[in-house]
């Protein structure tokens, strides 16, 4: 299973690093459409309404469009948002269980612990499960800024997209408050619940459409009512899809590691009670250090929480080519950052030196 997001839990000041795997998968049988002529293959493509020609996927470019105006972004605009930069999953609130309402759940997650140590994990984990607590949480996926709940399941957490409250849509209907519903009616509506009660077995259900829909692929395959698939698609077509089919994806991986796990838990304790309205403004710098200091070398984000953490596009972008955050906590990781950039740098910079060596002896020789 491929990891799709990788990054740290963070609630006061400890840390824990994790991977992201999508936790569900579809079921059902995929279908293309085909032309019932001469069972060619159906297809949709992206055409310019002003230039009338097809046009790739990395020649499009997002739009907004207002009604009067339309707005182009590009990918380096979208990328500098500071959305994109933010591989930190913040836990915001702890709140009862059944607080949380299942109409806004969405997309389900596995989070595996990375680092030398589960240990916080574990006890994320399991105070969640000791306090009966759901911890609300706030992250980035996909280039989207996003609410979530982190919540228990056996032995793993799992991460669980909610959706804004402002995506909830207003009715203006409802059942006539003048509907009657007597005593008898409701026992013996209970009495059918009763009936029908038992414990939850999900795998006790079968989706009988799906099924029924296999069974019915199997057999034409099997009496032989099918055709050949490279049939249905066009030659010029085919050596399109032969192309893109060719190639790996890389699969990077992360890690991290909590230190002093015992001291990051009491420093937190600390700060939670001891704060108050007029002390919040000027304990960001030392929550940001002590955060870096007691416990991941390996955090991304652990210092970024203070004031110190919002900074300008233009500062953003030389921290990242210089290797600096702007605070003491992150030094050490900013420092191996600025030696690896350089590293590449130089690598890069022998590699075109070579090319433009061999260009100019092999023209030599040519002449």
């Amino acid at each position: 299973m491929r990891a799709i997001w990788s990054g740290e839990i963070a609630f006061g000041l400890v840390n824990v690093p994790v991977k992201l795997y999508s936790a569900t998968k579809s079921h059902d049988v995929s279908f293309h459409q085909v032309h019932d002529d001469d069972n060619g293959r159906i297809r949709y493509e992206r055409h310019c309404e002003v230039c009338g020609r097809e046009v790739e996927y990395e020649d499009i470019a997002k739009a907004y469009d207002d009604g009067d105006k339309t707005v182009i972004l590009t990918d380096e605009e979208l990328d500098s948002l500071p959305a994109e930069d933010n591989d930190q999953i913040d836990v915001v609130q702890f709140v009862p269980n059944d607080q949380v309402d299942p109409i806004l759940l969405g997309t389900s997650y596995f989070l595996e612990p990375v680092g030398r140590s589960p240990k916080s994990y574990v006890l994320l984990r399991r105070t969640l499960e000791a306090t009966d607590r759901t911890a609300i949480v706030h992250f980035t996926l996909r280039s989207k800024t996003r609410l979530g709940v982190l919540r228990r399941h056996e032995d793993l957490l799992v991460l669980q997209t909610m959706r804004w409250p402002s995506d909830l849509k207003d009715v203006d209907f409802a059942p006539s408050k003048r509907t009657k519903v007597t005593d008898k009616e409701l026992r013996m509506s209970a009495a059918l619940v009763e009936q029908f009660s038992g414990d939850l077995e999900p795998d006790q259900y079968t989706d009988e459409y799906q099924e029924q829909l296999r069974t019915l692929i199997d057999e034409k395959l099997e009496q032989g009512d099918a055709i050949d698939t490279e049939e249905t698609f066009g030659k010029e077509r085919a050596e399109q899809e032969k192309k893109k089919s060719e190639g790996s994806d890389d699969d990077g991986s992360g890690g991290g590691k909590v230190l002093s796990l015992m001291d990051a838990l009491e420093r937190s304790l600390g700060k939670r009670r001891g704060d108050d309205s007029s002390a919040k403004s000027t304990s960001s710098t030392s929550t940001a250090t002590s955060t870096s200091a007691s416990t991941s070398s390996g955090s991304k984000k652990g210092s970024s929480k203070g004031g110190s953490a919002k900074k300008s596009g233009g500062e953003k972008g030389t921290s990242k080519k210089t290797g600096t955050s702007g605070t003491s906590g992150n030094s050490k990781k900013s420092t191996s950052k600025s030696s690896s950039t350089s590293g590449k740098k130089k690598g890069g910079a022998s590699k075109s030196g070579q090319k433009k060596s061999s260009s100019t002896s092999s023209k030599k020789k040519a002449s």
